[in-house]
């Protein structure tokens, strides 16, 4: 894994920087605009509605609060910390740990006691990428 220079949590980062860190650490998110970005896609409005809590679940108990756009069918989470004005550590962080929970699939940890959704659409919220 690429070493980064050390920053505070509260540093900007480059924008060259940013996006060669979304490269090897969160290939999902974009950065557009001065924001880091994720489109969540889900199976419908029921299934946007448990992304949205998820996200704001995790941010609120970060302190750190993302920008959502809410639709049927998907969720796009933009992060940027604003009393920086920019993208910091603590977006990254953020990201990452929206990326480890929206995308956990149980069912696919070996050994695991949980099962995960069943493999029928019927039950699917997150369409996993």
């Amino acid at each position: 894994m690429t070493q980064w220079r050390s920053r505070t949590a509260d540093e900007v980062y480059p924008s060259e920087e940013i996006e060669a860190r979304l490269r090897a650490e969160l290939p999902k998110w974009t950065y557009e605009d001065g924001w880091i970005r994720r489109k969540v896609r889900t199976s419908g409005w029921k299934s946007t509605l448990m992304v949205v809590n998820t996200v704001g679940h995790l941010a609120e108990a970060a302190w750190h609060h993302p920008d959502l756009s809410v639709s049927y069918a998907f969720v796009t989470v933009k992060l940027v910390n604003h009393a920086a004005k920019g993208v910091t550590e603590k977006d990254f962080a953020l990201a990452r740990k929206i990326e480890e929970v929206l995308m956990w699939q149980p069912g696919l940890e070996e050994g695991a006691a949980l099962e995960g959704t069943p493999d029928d659409p019927r039950f699917k919220y997150i369409k996993y990428d």
